[in-house]
């Protein structure tokens, strides 16, 4: 046993199952029953943090270091509820501050000869104190990159570390060797006055602007876990329990069980997911669900943790706690969706995996063509722009262009209520022109109620809607339930039902006091043989109407029509509007009949209708509109769902549907609301733009970068780049791809 487990053993209340009021220090048996006491709370699990790297998400490790890919700093995979310091800055900005004093003298000292100064220095004595200034800075300022990059070709993983601890080596190690054995050079290494040149000021203002770059990029990058930060702060710390004598007692979050009763009171945050049981409120539900207008919420409403109270005192009953609450899973759903790669990342991969190999290259071919033709000094122009390209050619910003868009978009998506599964996701749902709904609960509410009853002669309203409500009861069907209800509601009790047959997209068969009973649609009556003819003309008024009609027959013979509705969600159309203006086409898929169907899709200008579809034909008809070129997201939240969701492009699950559905989905609407698809779409099309643009804007800085760097422009312009202008341009392009990345945050859905 681990020290944890000795610990949580000793702290944990033991009750019993049959009288949870005996509560126990330790295990044994119950006093009034004589049954073993279990653990009320089990022992914790121990989560170990796990981090991984941003720009490979393969990379996973049990503590904190440096990707062996890339070289840069590993993060936790799910950020803290509160912002931590962070050790890598911490040391990143200690090294840079140190390298600021060093290197602002040394620059001076270096430039002394265009000073206005009185006092010139010997140059022996300028080498040997550049020397001295230089090396903290170098060797000290910059260990990490001579680490990383060490750790980059023992790994065969040349990366950004790579290029730069090359550079700035190579101008150290030259100068140093200048200074310690001046005489070993040839004139082509010599200045007019036959002085051998050092590069130290160079080397310290490269590591020193490396590091200001790696400064600025780490903080920015922490800004990219500030919607999960967020959330995870969103949770109170305690929770009011009611106990079985009906005591009240603040207790930690984490000792909440399912099945405890909680008081929530004006203006607190519900704890954790379950149902209201006594009382009547508004619950702020945005910074879940992104909608700012409050929800009533009374006796058997669901209620999720985080959200905050109104104005009234509630009593609730806990259901999902821990892990298991919507809260931990939206944490969870952004996390895995942060870490995902996005289909577009492809491009950058390829041109990275060659990148560094041909930029040591060019390096290399850029020193012998000015070692053999440039001008004199020829072999220090050679040495200058050799290094120059080293540094300017930075992969970072290209390997970042792509994972911190992702990041972003995936936080920002979560505080609207649109969470996605992979960046593969995000990536499609810009190219969706079709978009596929299910009618029932994803057009209306899912709560379908009962509306009308008409028997046939001979029947009496009570007798068919007795047998209707018994043989439903046993049924799992929305439908069913608004029958059963119904019944109850207008004082009719449901008997019981034996032999009781359900199929599937048909109806149900059973026998009800003795007697034959069949109830489903106009297909299952017609595969019987019962003739429903004579009502066929009040079956189709009551289809005008939107409502479903199912057909009762008892002893074989037709009974009754029953008129089932479900009421249109109120913000439907205005979402199906919103849905045109985004120029998406919609397509109602349903099993409900063609003139029902036209009803519910007329008042909403739904732009094509597919009725009487079957649950195992909903994939195929994906497939079909798949076939005609389309690209389709399918939205539902059934079980029934499933297999369209998965065929479809992109699956859309409503967060109010089955887990089965929002498993096979690609985005779930914590809602349930249509509008969340706009915002989807909205911020799928403004993050893959700003893909585009960083990778636009990675590729054409190194297209441009290098070549200057190598000396192009000189025989035209007598232009060079110096390896300190590099290594601020450099250091440019990865803060400048983070910070375009952030804007996401700012973007309107």
């Amino acid at each position: 046993m681990t020290g944890s487990q000795k610990k949580a053993e000793e702290t944990a209340v033991y009750t019993c199952p049959m009288h949870p009021e005996v509560r126990e220090p330790k295990p044994g048996p119950c006093p009034r029953c004589g049954m073993a006491l279990e653990p009320e709370t089990p022992p914790p699990v121990t989560s170990k943090t796990e981090w991984t790297c941003p720009m490979h998400p393969e990379i996973v490790r049990d503590a904190p270091g440096t990707c062996p890919i890339c070289g840069m700093a590993l993060e936790p995979r799910t950020p803290a509820p509160a912002e931590e310091e962070n050790p890598e800055l911490r040391s990143m900005t200690r090294r840079f501050w140190l390298s600021v004093v060093l290197t602002v003298p040394l620059v001076i000292i270096s430039m002394q000869e265009y000073l206005p100064l009185s006092i010139k220095i010997n140059p022996a004595v300028l080498d040997w104190t550049e020397f001295a200034i230089a090396s903290p800075v170098v060797l000290w300022g910059g260990w990490p990159f001579f680490v990383r990059g060490w750790k980059s070709v023992i790994n065969r993983s040349p990366n950004m570390f790579t290029l730069i601890g090359l550079g700035v080596s190579v101008s150290y190690v030259y100068s140093v060797v200048a200074v310690l054995f001046p005489d070993i050079f040839p004139a082509s290494f010599r200045t007019g006055g036959g002085r051998v040149g050092t590069y130290f000021e160079a080397a310290a203002v490269i590591t020193t602007l490396v590091l200001l770059g790696q400064v600025l990029e780490l903080r920015a990058r922490t800004k990219t876990g500030a919607a999960i930060r967020e959330l995870l702060g969103l949770a109170p710390k305690t929770a009011r329990k009611v106990l079985p004598d009906g005591t009240e007692e603040d207790v930690p979050l984490d000792t909440v069980q399912p099945g405890d009763l909680l008081r929530i009171r004006p203006g607190e945050k519900v704890p954790v997911d379950g149902t209201v049981e006594e009382g009547a409120s508004s619950i702020d539900e945005s910074m879940i669900t992104g909608e700012p207008i409050p929800v009533e919420k009374k006796k058997g409403d669901r209620v999720i943790g985080a959200t905050i109270n109104g104005s009234g005192t509630l009593l609730m009953r806990a259901e999902k706690v821990g892990a298991e609450t919507l809260l931990s899973q939206i944490v969870r759903m952004v996390s895995d969706a942060q870490r995902s790669r996005a289909p577009i990342q492809k491009l950058a991969d390829v041109v990275a995996a060659y990148f560094v190999q041909a930029v040591v290259g060019i390096s290399i071919l850029t020193f012998i063509i000015w070692a053999m033709f440039g001008p004199q000094p020829r072999m220090v122009l050679a040495l200058i722009n050799a290094v120059a390209v080293l540094i300017i050619a930075c992969p970072c910003a290209l390997g970042l262009a792509t994972p911190v868009s992702i990041m972003v978009a995936t936080g920002k998506g979560a505080t609207g209520g649109v969470l996605f599964k992979n960046a593969e996701a995000i990536e499609v749902m810009k190219k969706v022109d079709t978009l596929v709904v299910d009618k029932t609960g994803t057009l209306t509410e899912g709560k379908p109620k009962l509306i009308e009853v008409f028997p046939a002669p001979g029947f009496d309203e009570t007798a068919v809607l007795y047998c209707a409500a018994s043989i439903e009861k046993g049924s799992e069907h929305p439908l069913a339930a608004a029958i059963v209800n119904g019944a109850a509601e207008r004082g009719v009790v449901a008997g019981s039902v034996s032999s009781f047959n359900s199929i599937a997209g048909k109806g149900v068969s059973g026998q009800v006091d003795g007697k034959n009973v069949m109830l489903g649609n106009l297909a299952m009556m017609t595969s019987s043989g019962t003739d429903f003819g004579a009502l066929s003309a009040k079956a189709e008024e009551m289809r005008k109407g939107a409502e479903t009609v199912m057909f009762l027959a008892v002893g074989g013979k037709a009974a009754a029509l029953i008129g089932v509705a479900d009421p249109i969600k109120e913000t439907t159309k205005g979402a199906i509007d919103e849905l045109h203006g985004e120029s998406i086409r919609v397509v109602m898929l349903t099993g409900d009949n063609r003139i029902t169907a036209q009803a519910v899709a007329s008042k909403l200008a739904i732009d094509e209708v597919i009725s009487d579809v079957l649950p195992d034909q909903k994939a195929e008809v994906v497939k079909r509109l798949q076939g005609e070129g389309r690209m389709v997201a399918m939205a539902g939240d059934g079980i029934n769902d499933a297999p369209a969701l998965a065929q479809a492009h992109v699956g859309i699950a409503m967060g109010t549907g089955t887990d089965v559905a929002m498993e096979s989905a690609g985005v779930t609407l914590v809602k349930g609301d249509l509008r969340g698809i706009v915002r989807a779409i909205r911020l799928s099309r403004a993050t893959m733009k700003n893909i585009k643009q960083n990778l636009f804007f990675a590729f054409v800085y190194n297209s441009v970068g290098v070549p200057v760097a190598a000396g192009v422009l000189y025989p035209f312009s007598g232009i060079l780049l110096s390896p300190v202008i590099a290594a601020a341009a450099m250091s440019f392009s990865s803060v400048s791809v983070i910070g375009n990345a952030l804007r996401l945050r700012r973007a309107r859905i």
